[in-house]
């Protein structure tokens, strides 16, 4: 299990729609990884099971999308994963190891878009 190196992408316009799925299919195109998953796919994901990287279902929480031909973290996709990691829609099923740091990953992009995330307190 593993949670990603912060990539400190640079960020979409803050009012970019999320399309988790759109994304998806963006990402896989992009990073040239349609048979399985690469290094560059990895990287619009903050989580992925280390013991099954060559299967799509191990990356979790995907804040990224192609824009304009680079991949860039989509401030909805980060709320959304930060929702997420909060128990919105189910929740996620990762390590609890792994759960602080999927958080302090998050909050960086929450800080980088000038809000604070919904767990860190003010």
């Amino acid at each position: 299990m593993a949670v990603t190196s912060f990539q400190d992408l640079p960020l979409a316009d803050a009012d970019r729609e999320w399309d988790g799925a759109a994304a998806e299919k963006r990402v896989r195109a992009w990073a040239d990884a349609e048979d399985e998953p690469n290094q560059k796919y990895r990287d619009a994901h903050v989580w992925y099971d280390a013991d099954n990287k060559d299967n799509f279902t191990a990356y979790k929480l995907l804040v990224a999308d192609v824009v304009g031909g680079k991949l860039k973290a989509v401030p909805r996709g980060v709320r959304a994963a930060g929702g997420i990691m909060q128990g919105a829609r189910g929740g996620i099923d990762i390590p609890e190891r792994d759960v602080e740091r999927v958080k302090s990953h998050l909050a960086k992009y929450y800080e980088k878009m000038g809000d604070t995330a919904p767990w860190v307190e003010e």
